[in-house]
């Protein structure tokens, strides 16, 4: 059975920091491409990604997070994280994890940036 777990989620201000995790079970996990999406429940839109890593550590970004997110993996963990630096307003969704053209989805974090 798979498992995807976050954390890391919470209340901060514009301009601060949080970093999410995301612990795998029941896969093998170097093996698969992993992403963070996110979806804001107050606007009728779909989950959208905000970064991706491959299996070989390659990583992307939307154009909203680059610069200030920073996706990274410990396969000896089995955990993919998300740092998130320069916090704004606009960021505040909920956060998924995901691996990557699987149906295997985290239960989602809630980020809230707020003065």
């Amino acid at each position: 059975q798979v498992q995807l777990v976050e954390s890391g989620g919470g209340l901060v201000q514009p301009g601060g920091s949080l970093r999410l995790s995301c612990a795998a079970a029941g896969i093998i996990f170097s093996a698969y491409d992993l992403a963070w999406y996110r979806r804001d429940p107050g606007h009728e839109r779909e989950r959208e990604l905000v970064a991706r890593i491959t299996n070989r550590g390659n990583t992307s970004y939307d154009d909203s997070v680059k610069g200030r997110f920073t996706i990274a993996r410990d396969n000896a963990k089995s955990t993919v994280y998300l740092q998130m630096n320069n916090l704004k307003p606009e960021d505040t969704a909920v956060y998924y994890c995901n691996v990557q053209y699987t149906r295997y989805w985290g239960q989602g974090t809630q980020v809230t940036v707020s003065s």
